[in-house]
């Protein structure tokens, strides 16, 4: 995995760490939210029903990374590139580059992801992600 920060390790932007943990599989990226989490998940020329990607709060969360684990990855993800860009006042626009075996259409694909997100006191609190294309390997 090759992610690049721009910030110091020790005070990553909270999209970061969310990310990293969600490659690795660590529930522990729950600890990085806001429990008033605002989060959807958009999918750029795609016809899959994606409506349930959307969710605010963390029980909602709870539930919308059950079904992504589930569905979507399966077998997990392996980030190819996570490139966080600091905007300001908390904003972060992210290029997320992941290889793993999507579940819905049985075979493995890369995916190129971009997140706007926001964080306040550490916490995301706003999660925005748009997924252009999923690319069978």
């Amino acid at each position: 995995m090759t992610a690049v920060s721009h910030t110091p390790a020790s005070s990553q932007p909270a999209i970061q760490s969310v990310l990293q943990k969600f490659v690795a599989g660590d529930p522990g990226l729950m600890e990085h939210m806001a429990n008033d989490i605002d989060f959807r998940i958009d999918h750029y020329a795609d016809d899959v029903d994606v409506s349930w990607q959307a969710g605010k709060g963390l029980v909602s969360m709870g539930a919308i990374l059950t079904r992504l684990g589930t569905d979507i990855f399966p077998q997990g993800t392996e980030a190819l590139d996570i490139d966080v860009q600091p905007l300001a006042d908390g904003w972060h626009l992210t290029r997320f580059h992941q290889r793993f075996f999507y579940g819905l259409k049985g075979c493995t694909v890369t995916s190129l992801t971009y997140i706007i997100s926001h964080e306040t006191d550490g916490k995301l609190d706003y999660f925005r992600e748009t997924v252009t294309g999923a690319i069978p390997v």
